[in-house]
C-alpha cells in the first residue's frame, strides 16, 4: 500500500501540482513572516541597545515640556531638574558623571520650506560638550557642535535630505516661531530617532532649554556609575537624594534596555500576528483546494480503490494510502515553501528599508522554530484536508465501486449538511445582530464570534445555494452564448459539492476585501460629512504633529491679509456631572461664521452668554436638556455650574461639547490650541493660503489646509491602510485562482468522454473553450457574489460597534467598487480557465470517446 501511494503521487503529479503550489504559497507566507519578524526584531534590539551603553541611571521629568496643567503641577512640586539637580547628583559617591538632557519636538525645513521627514520622528536635543569640546553621543563628521543660539548641528541623513552643507542657513521650528540658524556641524549617532529615519537637531544648552522647555530646566538627567558601583546601588543613592514623586521617574540603564527590548518584542509580535493571520487565510483557502483535489482524484480512481479492497486491502489501508499521498505532497510543498519563505522574508526586509531607509537591517535570522512550524503546518494542513476524502474512499463498497465510476453523495448526507449549515448561519447572524445593536465596544466579541459561525454556516450551505443562484443566470447564458452557455450552467450545478468547494476560496477573499472596503468608505464618508456639514471656515491652520499651537499663532493669523473671521479651536478636559469630558472652545463672536451647527433645541447664540452647548448623545448620557445645569470641576479644586444653552446634532467636528473661548480662559489660561479656523473675505483663494502661511513665519511644522485638503489627507490614510490589507490578501486570491484552475483541469480530465461526444455531435473547439470558460466564470462570480453579500453584512455589524467612538458613523456601500470586484472575479474565472479550456479543446475525439 505504501508503494501504491507513492506511485499514485508520481502518476498524478500534474494534477497535484496546483495543490502543491497552494500549500507552498501558504507555508512560504508563514516562513517569510517568521523570518522577517525575527530578523527585524534582532536588528532593532541590537540597534537600540547602543542607546543605553553609557546610562547607569536615568532621571526623567515627565512634566517637562508637557501641557499647561502639568506645568502648573510641576511648579508646586519640590523636584525640578535644573543645573542644581545635576550638580547634586554628580556629587553622589557612586556617580562618575552626570549630564542634563533637553529633548523635544523640532522640525527641520528643506530648501522649499517643507518639513523633512515625518513630524513624529523629528526631535531636538542639547549639545553637551566635554572639556575637549566634543560630545561623545554625537561624533561630528563635518564641522563642530553649536555654541550659540544662532548655530545648530544636524544628523547626516537629515542634512543630505535637505541638501545642506556646513555653513548653510537652516530654518528649524519647535512649538513656536521659526529659527534661522547656521549649520556648524554634521554628525552621526546611534540615537533611536536617527535610526528610525527621523531628524535630530542639536542646539547649545541655553537655546535648547529656551525653545524646547524653559530656561534652566532639563527633561532628564543621565548618570554614569563609577567603576565598582552597581546600577542598583547608584539608583538607591539617587532615590535617597531626590525622593522622587509620581512625575519624576528614576530607572537603571538595565531596566530601560530591558523595557526597550520588551517593547520591540511586543511590536514585532503584533506585526507577526497580523501577517500570520493573513498567511492563515491563505492556508484556509488552500484547504478547499486540497480537499477538492483529493475528492476528484478519488472519484476518478474509484474502481482502482475498489479493486484493492476486493483483493484484500482493508478500509484502514485505503485511508492510509490516501493520507500517505497527502503527507508526501505536504512535505515536498512545505519544504519548497520554506525556501520560498526565505525570499519573502528578504523581500519584506528590503520593502521596509525602502519605505524608511533609517530602519536597521541585518542578516536573515532562521530559527529552528521557523523550520519546524513551517513543515508541520504544511503537512498538517494537507493531511487534514485529505482526511475526509480518504475516509469517504474507504467507505465505498468494492462491488458497488466496480460497477460504476460515479458515486454521488447520498441525499441523507446533503440533508444533514444543510441542517448543520442552517443552524450555524442562523446562530451567527443572530450573534452579529445582537453585537451590532449594542453600538459600542461591548458588541465586538459577539460580532467576532457571530462572524465566525456565519462564515462557517455559509460555507456549509454553499452547495445548497449554488443550484438556485446559478440557475438564475441559466437563461441569460443560453440566450447570449447558445449551447456552450447552457452546457456551462449544467456543468456548474451538476456537482454542487465541487462547485461550492471551488467557489468557497473566492468567497473568503471577497468577504474580507468587500468588508474592508465598506468599512473604509463608511469611515471616510463620516469624516467627510463632519467636515463639509460642520465646517464653514475656508482654511484650517494646525501643526503637523498634532501638538498645541503656540499662543502667538492665532493672533498672527487673525492679522493676515484677506481674513474675515478666525478663531482658535481649543480643547480642555473638565468634569461634567462627575465624569471627565472633552470640551471644544471657539470665539463666540465668530462662531456662526466658522462652523455650521444643526441645533435640536436652544440657540447657538447662547454660547456668547457663557452657556454650554452639547450634542444629542452627551445630553442623553447626562440626562439633561436645554435650560438644565451641569456641575463642573475645573482644573485644580475649583467647581461651578454651567447652563446648557442648546443641544446640537451629533457627528460634527465640534465633538460632544462646545463652550466659548472666553469662558474657557477664565478657568484655564493656557488651553490646548488644536487648530485655528479661518474664513476669508473672498473665500478660499491661493492668496489667502499664502498669507496664512506667511503669518506663521512659513513654519515647516504648521500646515494650512483647505476643507478639500483635510478630506484628501484623511482619504489618503484610509486608502493607504486598505492597500496594505489588499496586498496581504493578494496571496489568498492567488491561491483561490489556483483552486479554480485545478478544479477545471481535473474536471476536464474527468469529462473526457463527454467532451469527445460533444465534439462528435458537432460542437467545435471554440464551443468547447467557451463552455469551460463560462463554467469557470459562473463559479467564480457565484463565489464572489456570496462573499460580497457576506462582507457587506459583516461591515455593517462592525460599523455598529464603532458608533460610540465615531459619531455619526453610518454604513456606506461603494457600489462602484463592489461591482468592480464582481467584474474582477469574472475576469479571474476567465483567466483561470485559459489552460483547462485549451486542454479540453485539444482532446482527440476518438481517444476521448474510448476513455474508460
Amino acid at each position: 500500500m505504501y508503494r501504491t501511494a507513492l506511485r499514485n503521487v508520481l502518476a498524478h503529479k500534474g494534477r497535484l501540482l496546483m495543490t502543491a503550489l497552494a500549500v507552498m504559497l501558504g507555508t512560504a507566507f508563514v516562513a517569510g513572516t517568521m523570518v522577517f519578524s525575527d530578523t527585524f526584531a534582532k536588528a532593532m534590539r541590537e540597534n537600540n541597545s547602543k542607546s543605553y551603553s553609557d546610562v547607569s541611571v536615568q532621571v526623567v521629568d515627565h512634566a517637562a515640556g508637557a501641557s499647561a496643567s502639568l506645568r502648573e503641577q510641576s511648579e508646586k512640586s519640590p523636584v525640578t531638574l535644573t543645573d542644581a539637580t545635576v550638580q547634586q547628583l554628580a556629587a553622589l559617591p557612586g556617580t562618575a558623571s552626570a549630564r542634563g538632557v533637553v529633548s523635544g519636538f523640532t522640525g527641520v525645513a528643506d530648501r522649499s520650506g517643507n518639513l523633512i521627514g515625518q513630524s513624529w520622528t523629528a526631535r531636538g536635543v542639547n549639545f553637551a560638550p566635554g572639556p575637549d569640546g566634543k560630545d561623545p553621543r554625537y561624533p561630528m563628521v563635518e564641522g563642530q557642535g553649536p555654541k550659540t543660539g544662532k548655530e545648530i548641528a544636524l544628523d547626516r541623513k537629515t542634512a543630505e535630505k535637505g541638501g545642506y552643507k556646513v555653513g548653510d542657513t537652516v530654518r528649524v521650528a519647535a512649538n513656536g516661531p521659526v529659527v534661522e540658524a547656521k549649520l556648524t556641524g554634521v554628525f552621526t549617532s546611534d540615537d533611536p530617532v536617527v535610526n528610525s529615519g527621523g531628524s535630530l537637531t542639536l542646539f547649545d544648552r541655553a537655546t535648547a532649554q529656551q525653545l524646547l522647555l524653559e530656561p534652566g530646566r532639563y527633561s532628564s538627567i543621565v548618570l554614569t556609575a563609577k567603576p565598582g558601583t552597581g546600577q542598583d546601588a547608584l539608583l538607591a543613592e539617587v532615590n535617597q537624594k531626590l525622593r522622587p514623586e509620581q512625575r519624576i521617574e528614576t530607572r537603571t540603564g538595565a531596566d530601560l534596555k530591558a523595557e526597550e527590548e520588551r517593547m520591540i518584542t511586543r511590536e514585532t509580535e503584533s506585526m507577526r500576528t497580523m501577517l500570520l493571520a493573513f498567511a492563515g487565510i491563505s492556508l484556509f483557502v488552500g484547504i478547499f483546494i486540497i480537499a477538492n483535489t483529493f475528492t476528484m482524484l478519488i472519484a476518478q480512481r474509484t474502481k482502482e480503490l475498489a479493486l484493492l479492497r476486493a483483493i484484500g486491502a482493508s478500509r484502514k489501508q485505503v485511508t492510509r494510502s490516501v493520507l500517505i499521498e497527502a503527507f508526501v505532497i505536504g512535505t515536498l510543498a512545505a519544504s519548497a515553501g520554506l525556501v520560498a519563505g526565505l525570499g519573502i522574508g528578504a523581500g519584506l526586509q528590503s520593502l521596509i528599508a525602502s519605505l524608511n531607509d533609517g530602519l536597521p537591517t541585518g542578516a536573515l535570522v532562521i530559527k529552528p522554530t521557523t523550520v519546524v512550524v513551517t513543515l508541520v503546518v504544511g503537512v498538517l494542513v494537507t493531511v487534514l484536508s485529505a482526511l475526509l476524502p480518504a475516509v469517504r474512499a474507504a467507505r465505498i463498497a468494492p462491488v458497488a465501486a466496480m460497477s460504476s465510476g460515479d458515486q454521488p453523495a447520498s441525499q441523507k448526507s446533503l440533508v444533514v449538511r444543510n441542517v448543520i449549515g442552517s443552524v450555524l448561519a442562523a446562530g451567527g447572524i443572530a450573534l452579529i445582530a445582537f453585537g451590532a445593536a449594542k453600538g459600542n465596544a461591548d458588541g465586538r466579541m459577539p460580532v467576532a464570534l457571530g462572524a465566525l459561525l456565519a462564515i462557517l454556516g455559509v460555507f456549509v450551505l454553499l452547495p445548497l445555494l449554488s443550484r438556485p443562484v446559478i440557475a438564475l443566470v441559466g437563461p441569460v447564458l443560453g440566450r447570449l452564448f447558445g449551447t456552450p452557455g447552457k452546457l456551462a450552467r449544467q456543468n456548474a450545478v451538476r456537482n454542487p459539492r465541487r462547485t461550492a468547494a471551488t467557489a468557497a476560496a473566492l468567497t473568503i477573499g471577497l468577504t474580507l476585501v468587500s468588508g474592508l472596503t465598506v468599512i473604509g468608505a463608511s469611515v471616510t464618508d463620516t469624516v467627510d460629512r463632519a467636515i463639509t456639514s460642520t465646517m464653514r471656515a475656508d482654511y484650517v491652520v494646525a501643526t503637523a504633529n498634532n501638538m498645541s499651537l503656540s499662543d502667538t499663532v492665532p493672533a498672527e493669523v487673525a492679522k493676515a491679509a484677506g481674513v474675515a473671521a478666525s478663531s482658535p479651536m481649543t480643547q480642555v478636559s473638565w468634569e461634567l456631572n462627575g465624569r471627565t469630558r472633552s470640551i471644544s472652545g471657539l470665539n463666540a463672536d465668530s462662531l456662526d461664521k466658522l462652523v455650521s451647527v444643526t441645533m435640536k433645541s436652544g440657540s447657538l447664540a447662547s454660547a456668547a452668554q457663557g452657556q454650554l452647548l452639547i450634542d444629542e448623545e452627551l445630553a442623553k448620557k447626562l440626562g439633561v436638556t436645554t435650560g438644565s445645569t451641569v456641575e463642573v470641576a475645573y482644573p485644580g479644586a475649583a467647581k461651578g455650574t454651567l447652563t446648557v444653552g442648546g443641544v446640537y446634532e451629533s457627528g460634527g467636528m465640534l465633538g460632544s461639547a462646545l463652550l466659548a473661548n472666553g469662558e474657557i480662559l477664565k478657568h484655564n489660561p493656557q488651553p490646548y490650541v488644536e487648530r485655528v479656523l479661518v474664513k476669508g473675505t473672498d473665500g478660499e483663494t491661493d492668496a489667502l493660503k499664502k498669507a496664512l502661511k506667511d503669518a506663521t513665519g512659513a513654519n515647516p511644522v504648521i500646515e494650512v489646509q483647505s476643507r478639500q485638503d483635510v478630506r484628501d489627507n484623511f482619504s489618503q490614510n484610509i486608502t493607504f491602510a486598505l492597500n496594505i490589507m489588499y496586498g496581504l490578501l493578494a496571496m489568498s486570491v492567488v491561491v483561490a485562482i489556483l483552486g479554480v484552475i485545478n478544479t477545471l483541469a481535473m474536471s476536464v480530465f474527468e469529462r473526457k468522454r463527454e467532451i469527445g461526444m460533444l465534439r462528435a455531435i458537432g460542437l467545435d473547439r471554440s464551443g468547447i473553450k467557451r463552455m469551460v470558460r463560462l463554467e469557470s466564470v459562473v463559479i467564480s462570480v457565484f463565489g464572489a457574489g456570496i462573499g460580497l453579500l457576506l462582507g457587506c453584512f459583516m461591515a455593517w455589524a462592525i460599523n455598529g460597534t464603532l458608533k460610540s467612538s465615531l459619531n455619526g458613523l453610518t454604513t456606506v456601500l461603494p457600489f462602484g467598487q463592489l461591482l468592480l470586484f464582481l467584474a474582477l472575479a469574472g475576469l479571474v474565472g476567465m483567466v483561470a480557465a485559459f489552460w483547462p479550456a485549451r486542454r479540453a479543446a485539444k482532446l482527440d475525439i476518438l481517444d476521448s470517446i474510448k476513455t474508460d
